[in-house]
């Protein structure tokens, strides 16, 4: 099978062609098959037949994160008997949506996974190491082993944390790539350093980060990244996906921008208003599901701020690239007159070796503003710590949040939750 699909090749023109014919498809099926849709349709007295251009997805109403979280059950288009695999979204903005698949939708994940670690540079024969959960209801983790399974790579299903598991399995089974929370590669080489292991000589070539930014917007590394770099010369590739999507934007070699898979999704950049941004600017990412059987998704707004890239990639490929993602919709954060998202405040604390975890807190104050509360733990505990990251705040991002210092044992109980899939760095009060 073909692991770097010829549409990604085509002009930008036949692109849309192609995508023009896959959305008719979808409108044929929902109108037919999702209660959610039929009833937004007939809400809003939509002929899916009027909807022939990309540019006609916007006479349709966009779907929302609440829309699911409040009709779940309707946005099923198969029966019960037909799904054969039960994931929920992480919850990380209220609770968690169930997302049922068939298996045909299981079958467009492996292959989506397979194009994607395609794109990264992995191959068949190639052995790679999952430092990412397969249960708790997780889509991600089943998605990356049916994928490198589909490709023909072999896998060691590490599972999260533990790192003297994890260089046992890497010194035994010679994995060419890890996939991994990148902060978690950090307390692996803490470890390897504290307990002599030749970490730099390894078989690692690289790994693909999942769940945390490694790059800045203009695609240099961000300071995680650099972090990791400077103890370990290992490759790092970005992906950013989500269980509504079924979908991941993943960096080929030239690591400037996650591409889009066509055949799988519709991509819009909406403002405030629900407008197209114009090209080179920010907006909310709104997505539109091809060939999902059980729980399709037209005009979703995925809550994520993000900027799309169009220049043509040295590797070949016309499709758009996404960004890092700047910040989560609801997560803006309104702080004496500048707006924030959590993922610069992660940057700032990054930068200081000696936090040991660090959770930022927003909430509401007696007056309805916006307050930036940092709980950090650090090996320094002195009142000129907490002013050196105060002033640090103060010149990047020109402003001062309230700093606590926390024992590591309590906060890093928090931050570090066995139930939660990535490390719970920020938490919204408001």
């Amino acid at each position: 099978m073909e692991f770097h699909p010829s549409i990604e090749k085509a002009s930008i023109q036949e692109i849309k062609k192609f995508q023009e014919e896959k959305l008719r498809d979808l409108l044929i099926y929902l109108e037919n098959c999702s209660p959610f849709y039929q009833k937004l349709f007939r809400g809003n007295n939509i002929n899916i037949e009027d909807i022939r251009t990309l540019e006609d997805l916007k006479k349709i109403p966009t779907t929302t994160k609440n829309d699911l979280q409040q009709h779940n059950h309707d946005f099923f288009c198969i029966s019960a008997d037909k799904i054969v695999d039960y994931s929920t979204t992480s919850g990380t903005l209220g609770d968690p949506v169930t997302f049922g698949l068939s298996d045909n939708d299981l079958e467009r994940l492996a292959y989506n996974e397979a194009i994607s670690f395609a794109c990264a540079g992995i191959q068949k024969g190639d052995v790679v190491q999952m430092i990412t959960t397969i249960d708790k209801r997780f889509m991600a983790g089943l998605a990356y082993f049916l994928g490198l399974r589909k490709m023909g790579a072999s896998v060691v299903r590490m599972g999260p944390g533990i790192p003297e598991l994890q260089w046992d399995s890497i010194f035994r089974y010679k994995p060419k790539y890890l996939i991994t929370v990148p902060s978690f590669l950090l307390k692996m080489i803490d470890f390897a350093e504290k307990h002599g292991l030749d970490y730099k000589n390894s078989s690692v070539y690289g790994a693909v980060c999942i769940g945390e930014s490694i790059k800045n917007q203009d695609f240099t590394d961000n300071i995680l990244s650099q972090k990791i770099k400077e103890k370990w010369n290992i490759k790092l590739f970005s992906t950013y996906a989500s269980t509504e999507m079924s979908t991941a934007f993943t960096e080929c070699e030239y690591q400037i921008g996650g591409h889009h898979h066509p055949e799988l999704i519709i991509t819009e950049i909406l403002d405030d208003l629900g407008a197209p941004v114009k090209e080179g600017e920010s907006g909310e990412l709104t997505i539109t599901t091809l060939g999902v059987e059980a729980i399709p998704l037209l005009r979703f707004k995925t809550g994520d701020i993000v900027k799309a890239h169009y220049q043509p990639c040295k590797c070949g490929r016309n499709t758009m690239r996404l960004g890092p993602v700047i910040g989560r919709m609801q997560q803006m954060i309104k702080y004496k007159g500048t707006t924030l998202y959590p993922p610069a405040l992660n940057d700032i604390l990054n930068d200081f070796t000696s936090i040991l975890c660090y959770q930022i807190v927003i909430q509401a104050n007696e007056i309805g503003l916006d307050e930036i509360i940092i709980k950090l733990s650090t090996e320094e505990e002195n009142e000129n710590f907490v002013n050196e990251v105060r002033d640090h705040f103060r010149a990047k991002l020109r402003v001062s949040p309230k700093i606590e210092i926390v024992e590591f044992d309590i906060l890093s109980k928090i931050v570090f939750n066995p139930n939660s899939r990535k490390p719970i760095t920020f938490i919204d009060l408001r």
